[in-house]
């Protein structure tokens, strides 16, 4: 048992390496990439820490040339999802009891591997099953997860060291306990580092969990798996599993243990879990911690004071980043009539100069969207507008499956305000753009409040201190994390804590002490030293 107040190393963000032309680090991803892009990839369960073969398989296909299988990956019958839940029962005792300096040296050792000998494997492998552009990969892949370990573990130190006052009379001290229980952690394709913290986050609080990545994030979910398995994560600790989301959803909610739910994806799935919990809130030893990170519409508001070149390249940057598959991604935008003219020539000028293609190709911006349905989504709401009266599409507007799920980045101008896609999340690489009256900003701020049912990131963009002062007050309740002179997308762990609110989520802030202290139960301990002999109190005397 350790003995001493532990001082964890200072966390410091992940240097973001460049992958220019000439440098090592260009050379080492590329030989990587091609590596596992030739080699077939087996996925199977992690259970009780060991890897488990269902034989029930699916195929791992990149979404920039769908017609060629990199691997393949095992998918969980019931049996499966009722052992992970059980060897998570069985592990938490012994997780829990351990020191917690030492479950922080194992998720400081995981960070190392993540930005050390796994940082281009993880990138690569973000690459070929997200389609994401190298700078993409490792801005997420390697160093977000890597930032989400280092600063948890040291939020974690931080949050023990706060205890209450004492006194003469008594020590109060808090201990923060892990959920009874296990968490359940739910995480989507996008981003690989919310892969990694969801799980663990929880688990370094000294939970135990069942993480349930997504189908289209497979091989990277497999190579965080490696790295936790490398940095000694114990057995049962994170049990991964995955396979039809409804069947392993209702066994997992419908278990008396069941402590909490750690989630990133869609508002609807959410809400489904929401009321699957509510309809079971009595089979439950505790009440279950719900923490959700959903949807956005999110916004980007120019003053008439804005430079329109920072206007469009916080657009173009916002909205076709990862092709807009980002929940922060910018995908309405307000811009004043005097600076429209040229915002437009410079957004049609940059969106014509994207390349798209392979992200092994360094020249490429953009890359694919993730699947066939999110491809068809997006094609649907294209061809709406070319046909719409009040719409008219200024760039992009073509879509082409034969090879991959491509979309052009496509922006659309409207007349109308609540225009659909102005009001309905796309998830995709689409912009729709309304233009404003000058001497209407102020009530244009009002119109971007009551537009949308989410509330995750937006962003002002002025010179004018009133007028951004004026959006940051009326837009107080309408996003989560709010920008103020540049884009609406780019959190960074231990700067910006990232989370929204309405139905864009629980807004716990994940890479922060909020998010950790979900997965605990503080358990007040007073002690008093010389306890009193006698009922009677100064104020009963005669």
């Amino acid at each position: 048992m350790g003995k001493g107040f532990f001082h964890v190393p200072p966390a410091v963000n992940e240097p973001i390496k460049s992958y220019a032309p000439g440098t090592p680090e260009r050379e080492e991803v590329l030989n990587t990439y091609k590596e596992m892009w030739n080699s077939k990839v087996e996925v199977p369960l992690f259970i009780n820490g060991k890897e488990v073969k269902s034989g029930n398989i699916k195929s791992i296909r990149p979404p920039h040339d769908h017609q060629h299988e990199v691997g393949t990956y095992h998918t969980a019958e019931k049996k499966h999802v009722d052992e992970a839940i059980q060897t998570a029962l069985e592990a938490r005792q012994a997780w829990a009891d351990l020191p917690w300096e030492q479950r922080a040296a194992v998720f400081l050792k995981a960070a190392d591997l993540v930005a050390g000998p796994y940082r281009q494997k993880l990138n690569a492998a973000t690459m070929i099953g997200q389609s994401k552009n190298i700078f993409q990969a490792e801005i997420d892949s390697a160093c977000e997860l890597a930032d989400f370990l280092r600063f948890n573990v040291e939020y974690m130190s931080q949050i023990f060291d706060e205890q209450p006052e004492s006194d003469a009379q008594a020590w109060n001290r808090v201990e923060h306990r892990p959920l009874e229980g296990f968490v359940y952690a739910i995480t989507p394709f996008n981003f690989t580092a919310i892969a990694g913290n969801l799980p663990s986050s929880a688990a370094l609080m000294g939970n135990v969990c069942v993480w349930k990545p997504s189908d289209h994030q497979m091989y990277s979910a497999k190579v965080v798996m490696d790295v936790f398995r490398e940095a000694g994560v114990p057995a049962g600790v994170i049990n991964m599993i995955v396979g039809d989301p409804v069947m392993i959803t209702d066994t997992i909610l419908a278990h008396p243990d069941f402590a909490g739910v750690h989630y990133t994806g869609s508002t609807d799935v959410f809400k489904g879990l929401w009321a699957k919990i509510g309809q079971n809130i009595n089979t439950y030893k505790s009440y279950p911690r719900i923490v959700g990170e959903t949807g956005g519409k999110d916004f980007i508001v120019a003053h008439p004071s804005a430079d329109a070149k920072v206007v469009s390249t916080a657009l173009v940057r916002g909205a076709f980043e990862f092709q807009g598959q980002k929940c922060s991604a910018a995908s309405r935008a307000y811009v004043p009539k005097s600076l429209w003219n040229q915002v437009k020539d410079f957004m049609v000028k940059d969106i014509e100069s994207f390349k798209m293609g392979s992200p092994e190709d360094m020249r490429n911006f953009i890359t694919a969207v993730i699947h066939e349905n999110s491809f068809n989504k997006l094609a649907k709401y294209i061809d709406q507008a070319k046909a719409a009266s009040d719409a008219e599409i200024i760039a992009g507007g073509n879509y082409d499956k034969s090879k991959g799920w491509f979309v052009e980045p496509t922006v659309i101008v409207t007349t109308n305000p609540k225009y659909e896609t102005m009001e309905t999340e796309l998830f995709g690489p689409v912009l729709t753009i309304y233009v404003y009256e000058d001497e209407k900003y102020e009530e244009t701020l009002h119109l971007v409040n009551e537009t949308s049912i989410y509330a995750l990131t937006g962003s002002i963009i002025s010179t004018d201190r009133y007028a951004a002062t004026l959006a940051t007050k009326i837009l107080e309740n309408a996003a989560g994390n709010f920008y103020i002179n540049d884009k609406c997308t780019g959190a960074v762990v231990g700067r910006q804590p990232f989370g929204g609110a309405r139905a864009s989520g629980t807004n716990d802030k994940a890479g922060s002490k909020l998010n950790l202290l979900r997965w605990v139960s503080p358990r007040l301990i007073k002690e008093t030293f010389v306890p009193a002999k006698d009922y009677r109190y100064p104020f009963m005397g005669e």
